[in-house]
């Protein structure tokens, strides 16, 4: 009877484990158990993910022997990829290739070669595998395929200051929006608009090559005319002021005033004063103040950009001739720290994780008092600064003198804001400009967001030395360097056009959780021991304990 009743047992305890297993396969569950949720999507994601309607052919080309840091690059790619493979309904389809396993040189070179003109950059790799240096050519990236469109997508990001271990920690917290950002953007058909503000001798379109391109992956980029337009702005979901040099009129400005109360984005890329550096030979030459007729309107928004210059000890280098080979010039590169390379940045989604950004004149900026508007600075120069008042003098000689920590102790400076809230309206208890119709004036805002960046130049690309050619923005024509000013605009417009969006997994954080070296070596022959003999001891512990309960329990039935 005994063993029916067990059989029986068995039978159900095996039903129900095949039930289960059943319902879960057709109801999966999951459950993120991690502190720092890194096994979640944001919503944002999952939305863009249920929308698709193809599937989505992923090729990671991060595979073969790496390094630990990177292995576990790789498998967090892995992580994500099946998380979207999950809540896309397995339309996200994804590989992992080696590069380098060609039977061949040859072959391989090629490989390397087809899958740079793809758009994806391979790093070279240095690290010691059984005490002997190895030397080889990742290519930390994908390529996402969607209806016969492909995107390449870096995936080795991440402030280049920071050490490898934290660079790579921060790729691993960029992940989901690099590959979500990717699949949006091939999926999605209609993109938003975004207008550059025109008119006011503005840098032509060779100087504003790199934005304008970086710009038209996403969105749909215009030029506008505004002192020649008779229509509001509503076109747009967001417009650009880049490096206006002439004053607006009053009329202008309304117009951009009114664009703004109606809840349009607007980011404002100006320079405060203005320097000839073709006349910076020598002695140098002075910086004076642009007349923008932009101070009131900026004033009331609740920010001023000071008329001045910081300069900064980490900055770029500025080529001089430092003399003459023959005919031939000999081109010098010296510190400029007139150009501060901006590697401090606020706690904010749009500057998460954001390599170095290069800045050249730029100006401070203080806040005023906005009622209902939030101010979060963004960028900032290192605490080794210097503010220079105008009239700033400006001259190559002054790159000959070595940039003495001691002369920059002006601290860390905000060169650039975002502002947030229901901005009130500069012509509020004020007559309208002449020639504008003042029905439907707005006097109060409806919510918005405002950019402002006290350099102008940083949206202006260089030219390639050899072609002529304009380079991608933030390209260093010289060393070949590249800067982040690309990723902050693009990061900028996809904060404040879609702040609920998919920028959101940017706030994901991955703690690096360290082992303490120093204790580990105090400690490693203790732990040892106590791996090695504490299992022993509770081992024969059990064994004694249970002769001895066995024998007072036979004895006592005895």
């Amino acid at each position: 009877m005994n063993k029916r009743i067990h059989i029986l047992q068995f039978l159900i305890g095996l039903m129900v484990v095949i039930i289960v297993n059943q319902l879960i396969d057709r109801f999966p569950i999951r459950i993120d158990l991690t502190e720092e949720k890194r096994y979640s999507i944001s919503d944002a994601s999952k939305e863009v993910l249920e929308s698709l309607n193809e599937p989505v052919y992923v090729e990671v080309f991060l595979e073969g022997e790496m390094p630990a840091g990177f292995k576990r690059l790789q498998k967090a790619i892995a992580e994500t990829l099946d998380q979207l493979e999950y809540y896309s309904g397995d339309k996200v389809i994804f590989t992992f290739k080696d590069p380098s396993i060609a039977k061949n040189t040859k072959a391989r070179n090629e490989y390397f070669r087809s899958l740079m003109q793809r758009g994806l950059q391979p790093t070279n790799l240095n690290y010691t595998r059984n005490g002997n240096k190895t030397e080889k050519l990742i290519f930390p990236g994908a390529i996402v395929s969607y209806y016969g469109k492909e995107k390449p997508v870096l995936l080795l990001k991440g402030n280049k200051g920071a050490t490898a271990e934290e660079q790579l920690n921060q790729s691993i917290e960029g992940i989901e929006y690099e590959l979500v950002s990717a699949i949006r953007n091939l999926s999605t058909d209609v993109k938003k608009n975004v207008g550059l503000i025109m008119g006011h001798n503005e840098p032509d379109s060779l100087n504003l090559a790199g934005l304008t391109g970086a710009l038209a992956e996403k969105y749909n980029v215009f030029e506008v005319d505004l002192p020649n337009r008779t229509s509001d702005l509503s076109l747009y979901d967001a417009v650009i002021l880049p490096k206006p040099t002439t004053a607006f009129s009053e009329k202008e400005k309304y117009m951009l005033d009114q664009y703004i109360m109606k809840g349009g984005k607007a980011l404002f890329f100006i320079d405060a004063l203005r320097v000839n550096m073709d006349s910076a030979s020598g002695e140098g030459t002075y910086a004076f103040p642009y007349e923008l007729n932009l101070d009131n309107m900026l004033f009331k928004y609740g920010v001023r950009i000071n008329r001045n210059f910081v300069q900064d000890v980490f900055s770029g280098e500025f080529p001089i001739v430092a003399g003459m080979t023959g005919d031939q010039p000999q081109i010098r590169m010296l510190p400029w720290p007139f150009f501060p390379n901006v590697n401090t940045f606020g706690d904010h989604p749009i500057t998460k994780n954001l390599d170095v950004v290069q800045m050249r004149f730029v100006s401070t900026i203080d806040t005023v008092k906005a009622e209902g508007v939030a101010k979060t600075p963004l960028l900032m120069t290192s605490q080794y600064s210097m503010i220079s008042a105008t009239p700033v003098k400006v001259a190559f000689n002054e790159l000959q003198k070595n940039l003495d920590p001691n002369r920059f102790t002006a601290g860390s400076q905000v060169v650039s804001y975002l502002l947030k809230g229901n901005f009130t309206s500069v012509f509020k208890n004020r007559l309208v400009p002449d020639g504008v119709d003042p029905s439907g004036f707005i006097a109060d805002g409806e919510p918005s967001a405002i950019l402002i960046c006290a350099d102008g130049d940083m949206i202006r690309n260089d030219f390639d030395l050899q072609t002529g050619e304009p380079l991608e923005l933030g390209l260093n024509p010289y060393n070949r360097q590249k800067f982040a000013n690309a990723d902050f605009v693009l990061n900028a417009l996809d904060y404040m056009l879609n702040e609920e969006g998919i920028i959101t997994s940017k706030t994901k954080e991955i703690k690096i959780r360290p082992l303490d070296k120093v204790q580990i070596a105090d400690e490693k022959l203790w732990w040892q021991l106590f791996n090695l003999i504490v299992p022993i001891v509770l081992l024969i512990a059990y064994g004694v304990l249970r002769v001895y309960l066995r024998k007072k329990k036979y004895a006592s039935f005895k």
